[in-house]
């Protein structure tokens, strides 16, 4: 196969082309929710999935990056595509292709909507991968519903390097008719999805004007113009997670989905790598008294986040075990966690050519006023924390990719 000289290049005239040789998969498709946004898409989804499966329906699903298996990209109605199936899918497209450049991520995109088009499934969940506009995702003519979670700054040299111009690639995934639910956003992100929105008669149903979400004696309370919903808290941890929850129960109520839906959403999501306490396996096992706990933020906002997760939870020393790649705002992200944690331990992400080295994570972590160290690997790393302190809480966190590391070394 032929991939394309760049990595990531946003445009969608390959897209065009190659779909068009398979016979244009993404016009069979059931009904699709388009998500985007810089933060809680995944969540999101996982969560109106849940809704979904709860409800006793199916839906295909696409997701970005994987972590250990690339297979956890594509969900055929509901099951993760075999192998088989998969490589059959992607000869196919590269036999449409015919050696044109392509990138990885638009072929495999071809290849799930390819695979959606041929399983009957009730829905069809597709996560953009990068911006909106020109994701590779960014090619169903009608969507049922789009939603975008929190915009905030990130892959700055792609998308541009202000909060309004990050938003207007976002808001690219919006459709003429089509609703779109919008999670908490800034001022200057609102504004121009507002605006775009007028543009394409695009309905908005945004968070503070149209649905409300708060936590009311430990319940997870949403109130819309249909009524109020009283839920458990969200499974998944975090007080940002209150939001994305309330951006999930706003799309199930927008597609009608019947009640069985809404607690389903909150309480059956599953999400890896988004503070996941693991339990079992080398790295428990290489600190058996302390709380382990893995997530894959990787931004300022994702900083912020994992700092308001941290802060909601029972005291205890923490320790950061950190990864990051190199284009990431490192300070950014740092900064708000330094106030939570009492150490970091700074490694560099296995097999990554992107990695920041850890000597420099260590430096920035010192910026931020934390004490930090080095270590050759998250085993290692783990191993010389509990030594130290033993019932510690530790953290492993900065990077998918260091996420996705984890879980696979981990089993």
């Amino acid at each position: 196969m032929t991939l394309h000289p760049k990595v990531i290049d946003l445009t969608l005239d390959r897209m065009w082309r190659l779909l068009d040789a398979l016979g244009n998969p993404q016009d069979a498709l059931p009904p699709v929710i388009h998500v985007a946004g810089t933060n809680g898409k995944g969540s999101t989804l996982a969560m109106i999935r849940a809704g979904i499966e709860g409800a006793g329906q199916t839906a295909h699903v696409y997701t970005s990056p994987h972590l250990a298996r690339f297979n956890e990209r594509i969900r055929v109605a509901g099951d993760l595509i075999g192998d088989d199936a998969l490589s059959a899918l992607l000869d196919e497209c590269e036999a449409a292709n015919g050696g044109r450049p392509i990138t990885f991520f638009e072929i495999t995109t071809c290849a799930a909507l390819l695979a959606f088009a041929r399983t009957p499934a009730d829905y069809c969940l597709l996560e953009v991968g990068l911006g909106g506009r020109l994701d590779a995702t960014n090619v169903v003519a009608r969507p049922r519903l789009t939603a975008i979670t929190p915009v905030s700054p990130d892959h700055q040299q792609y998308l541009g390097d202000t909060l309004p111009l990050i938003a207007g690639e976002k808001a690219g995934i919006l459709k003429p008719g089509v609703p779109c639910i919008v999670g908490r956003q800034q001022d200057a992100a609102l504004d121009v999805i507002e605006a775009a929105a007028a543009r394409l008669a695009a309905p908005l149903l945004v968070r503070g004007q149209h649905w409300h979400t708060d936590i009311q004696h430990g319940r997870l309370v949403f109130q819309d113009e249909t009524g109020l919903l009283d839920l458990p808290l969200p499974n998944l941890p975090g007080p940002h997670q209150i939001d994305n929850a309330g951006a999930a129960l706003a799309a199930l109520r927008c597609l009608r989905i019947a009640p069985a839906a809404f607690e389903a959403a909150v309480t059956r999501a599953e999400w890896p790598a988004r503070m996941q306490r693991l339990r079992r396996g080398p790295l428990p096992d290489a600190a058996p008294r302390a709380e382990l706990w893995l997530d894959g933020g990787h931004n300022p906002a994702a900083g912020d986040a994992l700092a308001a997760t941290l802060a909601g939870m029972p005291r205890r020393p923490t320790r950061l075990v950190c990864g990051m790649l190199n284009t990431k705002d490192v300070a950014g992200y740092l900064r708000p966690l330094a106030a939570h944690a009492d150490s970091l331990t700074a490694i560099s992400i296995p097999d990554e050519a992107n990695t920041l080295p850890a000597e420099a994570t260590a430096d920035a972590a010192r910026g931020a006023g934390l004490r930090a160290d080095i270590a050759d690997s998250a085993l290692d790393a783990v191993r010389a924390i509990a030594a130290a302190d033993p019932e510690a809480r530790i953290l492993i966190c900065g990077s998918l990719y260091l996420a996705g590391n984890v879980l696979r070394d981990n089993g």
